[in-house]
């Protein structure tokens, strides 16, 4: 038999209030959070702007889980070592927006931080091949990065499984392990879909932080991810 898998949710604070933002990480994290999911957009690489290092340095004493920083910005290294200093445990960068991307990753953990890829919904998976040994995460975008509340692009699937299939090989002969993160439109209704096809960690924004009070709110919300999770065949 085989062992249980273990599935991991970030809910992205692009959803939450900003107003009251340390208050919402730690009770996201009290719902049962593995990872704040942290999205940095420069009007440059997507059209939209986000936040930087000194938010993130904020929240941080705010929660005990990892803070997984998605890059979505270009340039991306001098954001990395600011990310790295202000707490960030996970980094993740779209390969194109990098000129050296195993530089790059070879960066992120210099700085003490896990190491990963982005790929847009139309990015081939190519970037990957050659530098699996320096990937601790690979992140597949299941909308076009820039706005939150978009709707789930189906499509993403198979490429989840393309994905997986990449992992299990390259874990098989020895590689360290790899997590896959799927971020974009995930749902109660949708993300069951997403493990059976290979993703192991979820992003999740206004799923988690839009949860009415009245249907349970934060608790509520994971609480109905992890029975979803919970129905996947292993």
């Amino acid at each position: 038999m085989s062992a249980q898998k273990t599935y991991r949710i970030a809910p992205s604070i692009l959803s939450a209030d900003f107003a009251r933002l340390g208050d919402e990480v730690s009770r996201v994290e009290a719902a049962g959070a593995d990872f704040i999911h942290f999205d940095v957009m420069d009007n440059h690489y997507v059209p939209n702007l986000t936040i930087g290092p000194m938010v993130c340095k904020a929240i941080r004493p705010h929660v005990r889980i990892p803070i997984d920083v998605h890059l979505m910005v270009s340039p991306v290294d001098a954001l990395v070592v600011d990310f790295a200093k202000a707490g960030a445990n996970l980094i993740t960068f779209h390969p194109e927006a990098s000129p050296h991307v195993d530089r790059t990753l070879a960066l992120i953990r210099d700085q003490g931080c896990k190491a990963g890829l982005v790929f847009n919904p139309s990015t081939p998976l190519a970037h990957m091949d050659w530098v699996m040994d320096k990937v601790d995460i690979v992140l597949l975008m299941s909308v076009n990065p820039g706005f939150g509340g978009q709707s789930f692009i189906a499509s993403t699937l198979e490429k989840l499984k393309a994905v997986r299939k990449k992992i299990d090989a390259y874990t098989a002969t020895g590689g360290q392990p790899i997590l896959l993160e799927v971020d974009g439109g995930i749902k109660v209704d949708n993300i069951a879909a997403a493990a059976a096809a290979g993703a192991d960690t979820f992003v999740a924004g206004s799923a988690v932080f839009g949860a009415p009070d009245s249907d349970g709110g934060y608790q509520g919300v994971m609480s109905r991810f992890r029975s979803a999770l919970a129905s996947v065949p292993q």
